[in-house]
């Protein structure tokens, strides 16, 4: 299975979601979006796989959406847009996709629905909250 995930080594549910896939076993293909950038097709794509658009999926902390204005309602889409193409950080993230889908992974436990096979448990993010119990078992 090809798992690809769009990745920013700076955020900790980014880094949670990296770590899920690579402890099912894969090995992604993984894409750093800051480094890369986004194309408007690209994002087009992701978004409709996702069923996002892009104000659902504007990260708004800790990101320059309320200093560039893009929080305000009046704001349309293709504004936004245009603004992830020029800033890569006001995609959230992570964003993976597979062969069984395409989502934004936070919180992080998320990507579970995507993978064929989860990681052994027990299986903890870094802020220690459990994902899998000892068993494998998805906790909540």
């Amino acid at each position: 299975m090809t798992v690809v995930i769009h990745h920013n080594p700076g955020c900790g549910t980014s880094r949670n979601v990296l770590g899920i896939i690579e402890a099912a076993g894969y090995t992604p293909v993984v894409i750093p979006y800051l480094d890369t950038g986004w194309t408007r097709p690209q994002l087009l794509a992701l978004f409709a796989a996702a069923d996002l658009t892009p104000r659902s999926a504007l990260r708004t902390s800790k990101s320059p959406a309320e200093t560039l204005g893009l929080t305000d309602p009046a704001v349309d889409d293709g504004t936004i847009l245009d603004a992830m193409l020029l800033h890569p950080v006001l995609v959230n993230r992570p964003i993976v996709a597979t062969p069984r889908g395409v989502r934004l992974c936070r919180p992080s436990e998320i990507v579970l629905d995507l993978l064929d096979r989860w990681p052994p448990g027990p299986l903890a993010k870094e802020d220690g909250s459990l994902i899998l119990d000892a068993g494998g078992n998805r906790i909540g």
